[in-house]
């Protein structure tokens, strides 16, 4: 047996079987309650669906996924759920392509707009807070 090399072969884990387990600490991160876990009222859904989306952009790491994970924990904790899922579906319909009124409508309504504001102050100091 060759001294200077380690028993077992070096074992790098291919890409899905590394997004599998990191899916599986991100479910059980939330299923450890600590002192900053957000509302009961946000579905487990809809925080791992920010989580995963917050690491697409921060990096794949351990670290992102604590930060991504405070900051919407954080982000609960200023928006309350119904307002989280206006903003969430202005910001989807401006995304439409189509002219139709409805569309039109969440392009230039005042209140569309402050739902949106409302969102992005709530991530702002979320991120301040948490990267």
């Amino acid at each position: 047996m060759n001294r200077n090399r380690p028993f077992f072969p070096a074992f790098r884990a291919p890409a899905r079987l590394r997004r599998a387990t990191l899916l599986a600490a991100l479910v059980l991160s939330g299923a450890i309650a600590s002192a900053d876990a957000a509302p009961a009222d946000y579905p487990t859904e809809v925080l791992a669906d920010y989580v995963m989306a917050c690491m697409a952009v921060k990096g794949q790491t351990p670290d992102a996924l604590r930060r991504c994970s405070c900051s919407i924990d954080r982000i609960a904790a200023r928006l309350p759920y119904e307002d989280y899922v206006k903003a969430e579906t202005v910001l989807r319909m401006r995304r439409e392509t189509t002219g139709r009124d409805q569309v039109v409508m969440f392009r230039t309504s005042p209140w569309a707009q402050e739902m949106v504001d409302k969102l992005r102050r709530a991530q702002i100091e979320a991120d301040l807070e948490c990267f």
